[in-house]
C-alpha cells in the first residue's frame, strides 16, 4: 500500500505542481497581460471605427446641405438673369441721357462755337531776369553798407 500511496501522492503532487506552475509562472503572467492588451486594442479599434463612421455621416450631411444651398443660389441667379434680361430695353426703347430740350441746346451751342485762334509762339532770345547780365551784387561777398544805422 505504501507503494500505491506514494504513486497517488506523486500524481497528486505533480498535478498540483503543474497547476501552480501555470498560475505562478512568468509566461502565464505575460499571456494574461497580452490578452488584456489585445482586448484593449480591440475595444479602441471598435471605438475608432465608430468615430470614423460618425465623421463620415456628418460629412455626408454637410455635403448635402452645401448641395442644396448651391442649388438655391443657382435658382436665384437664373431668376436674377431673367429679370435683368426682361428689364433691358430694346434698341428703339432706349431712354436718352439728356432730355430733348437739353439736346437741342447742346446742338445750338455747337453751332455757335467760334473757330479756335492759332496762338503764335514767339521765340524768346533774352534770358530771364534771374540770369540778367547786370548783377545787383546782393549775393557777393562784399560788405554792404547799412543805411538805417544810428
Amino acid at each position: 500500500m505504501t507503494a500505491v500511496m506514494s504513486i497517488i501522492l506523486l500524481l497528486v503532487g505533480g498535478a498540483i505542481g503543474f497547476v501552480a506552475g501555470r498560475f505562478f509562472s512568468a509566461s502565464a503572467k505575460e499571456n494574461k497581460e497580452l490578452s488584456e492588451q489585445v482586448n484593449q486594442t480591440e475595444s479602441a479599434l471598435e471605438q475608432y471605427k465608430k468615430d470614423v463612421a460618425e465623421h463620415l455621416e456628418s460629412s455626408a450631411t454637410l455635403l448635402e446641405q452645401m448641395n442644396s444651398t448651391c442649388q438655391t443660389a443657382m435658382k436665384q441667379m437664373e431668376e436674377s438673369t431673367k429679370l435683368l434680361q426682361s428689364a433691358t430695353p430694346k434698341e428703339g426703347d432706349v431712354m436718352p441721357f439728356f432730355s430733348q430740350e437739353t439736346q437741342e441746346q447742346l446742338a445750338q451751342t455747337v453751332n455757335l462755337r467760334h473757330e479756335k485762334k492759332k496762338v503764335i509762339e514767339e521765340s524768346v532770345t533774352e534770358a530771364p531776369l534771374d540770369y540778367s547780365g547786370n548783377p545787383s551784387g546782393l549775393f557777393d561777398d562784399k560788405k554792404q553798407s547799412v543805411t538805417n544805422a544810428e
